[in-house]
């Protein structure tokens, strides 16, 4: 079944050219199902059609089976590694990129139905939070409104409001150098010019450059541009890149370098980080 989303543009922030923000899935409109809670099971291939920045009346969780998804708010970038899920709520602006032959959840929830947070976050999820989404999915998205299903929605709510947020976010403000320099370096990574550098490159002084990085994204340069290394090293490693790959591509001199900030930042090394999220979603659904 193939449905067409209803959408609304942003055209201004829709210029901007962030690379690998495609959809290459059936988009789903989940405001044609008058439930309070509905899940879907979607798989990728490689067809890469273009897919402008929507909203829903209902609430969107995105979590990530296979591979990686990484979503688009006029806020700035969010990254799904496995074991996560990033929420975006009713109304928001976004557009969602899921790896080649990945395999995603993505369930959409009433605003009415639930106390979740109005802005965007990431999630840790649970692994009955797992298996909830992994059975509502199994079923018709119009379940009777009383019965087996509608019960199992009403606990999947209830688990929802109890995750753990995470930050797995690039902010990218509405500046348009701003705009321009997230995607010359999404595009670039492994990019290491200097904040006097990158300055000249805008014709600001180093001082003016590093007070609008930090006005308008609430972070330093070197911890915006880290912050942008990880969620990069998130993507490609949950794809099947190799660390030393990633380091070489993020512009680490070694291996144990990129290894030392990852897990100076995320708690533990790249390896470990994405082993327990794997092994946690290894078992196939319930049902």
């Amino acid at each position: 079944m193939r449905l067409s989303p209803i959408v609304e543009f942003d055209p201004g922030f829709a210029r901007m050219d962030l690379p690998d923000l495609r959809i290459n899935y059936d988009p789903i409109d989940p405001d044609q199902f008058d439930r309070p809670i509905v899940s879907f099971c979607i798989e990728t291939n490689e067809n890469n059609d273009e897919l402008p920045l929507h909203s829903h009346k209902k609430g969107q969780l995105l979590v990530a089976s296979h591979g990686s998804v990484m979503c688009r708010t006029p806020g700035g970038l969010w990254i799904v590694p496995p074991q996560g899920a990033v929420w975006i709520p009713a109304g928001v602006l976004h557009s969602n990129c899921v790896s080649d032959y990945g395999k995603v959840y993505v369930v959409f929830i009433d605003p009415k139905a639930s106390m979740l947070p109005s802005t965007c976050c990431t999630f840790t999820i649970t692994s009955l939070v797992r298996e909830l989404i992994h059975r509502l999915a199994v079923f018709p998205p119009l379940y009777p409104l009383e019965g087996p299903t509608s019960r199992l929605g009403r606990v999947l709510l209830d688990e929802l409001v109890q995750m753990s947020t995470e930050q797995m976010y690039l902010p990218i403000s509405a500046d348009s150098r701003l705009q321009h320099l997230a995607a010359s370096l999404l595009n670039e990574p492994g990019d290491r010019s200097t904040v006097e550098e990158l300055a000249a490159r805008y014709a600001m002084s180093e001082r003016t450059f590093a007070r609008l990085v930090l006005k308008e994204t609430g972070m330093t340069f070197g911890r915006w541009r880290q912050r942008l290394h990880i969620l990069v090293a998130l993507k490609r490693l949950s794809a099947g890149s190799s660390v030393q790959a990633v380091s070489l591509d993020l512009g680490y001199e070694t291996p144990s370098a990129f290894i030392t900030m990852f897990k100076k930042t995320m708690g533990k090394s790249p390896r470990r980080f994405l082993a327990e999220r794997s092994s946690f979603l290894s078992r196939e659904p319930l049902g």
